[in-house]
């Protein structure tokens, strides 16, 4: 079946069309609700809501463009709203870091997952800013718009997740290099 047909038999909220289009996304919509979310059974719990909008709004879908990005839009926007109605966007301050340093790193030792670990560390606003700026590559003005956030406030959340990971990756290396001694 092809993915025109398939979308067509989830229009008429066909079950076994539904089950196969999570089968065929399912695992990349799941990335994209864990980078956002703050644990693993939440990531569950946002891709499970994801779908549920997915189905209900696929009559929306025209094949405009794709369909893979049209459900992540889907799964960031649904995770996105829950910390909206959280609260974990209101700010008390906007103020940005004259400066940020880069981190300067040495260690052979630092890979992906490491770096993702830290990164789903970070407190939500500033892990959501992160991730919308530097993985997804959102301009300050669409994380705006999507986090109902003023740009410097996205500005300042994104500084302020560079210098945590600075800080922490700055602090492994530390204890990294006191520990081979």
């Amino acid at each position: 079946m092809s993915l025109e047909q398939l979308v067509e038999e989830c229009k008429k909220q066909d079950r076994k069309a539904q089950e196969q289009l999570y089968r065929l996304f399912g695992n990349k919509l799941y990335s994209v609700c864990l980078k956002y979310s703050r644990n693993f059974a939440e990531a569950e719990d946002n891709l499970q809501d994801s779908f549920l909008t997915i189905f209900n709004k696929i009559g929306t879908f025209n094949f405009r463009g794709s369909l893979e990005g049209w459900m992540r839009r889907i799964a960031v926007n649904t995770v996105l709203q829950k910390y909206r109605k959280e609260g974990v966007f209101d700010v008390l301050t906007t103020e940005i870091p004259d400066e940020i340093q880069e981190v300067e790193i040495t260690d052979n030792d630092l890979n992906l997952e490491y770096l993702l670990q830290l990164i789903q560390e970070l407190p939500d606003r500033y892990r959501l800013c992160f991730n919308l700026y530097v993985l997804d590559g959102y301009s300050h003005k669409e994380i705006a718009s999507m986090l109902e956030i003023s740009e410097g406030t996205s500005k300042s959340n994104l500084a302020r997740a560079k210098i945590i990971l600075r800080n922490k990756i700055e602090d492994d290396n530390l204890n990294k290099k006191a520990n081979s001694f």
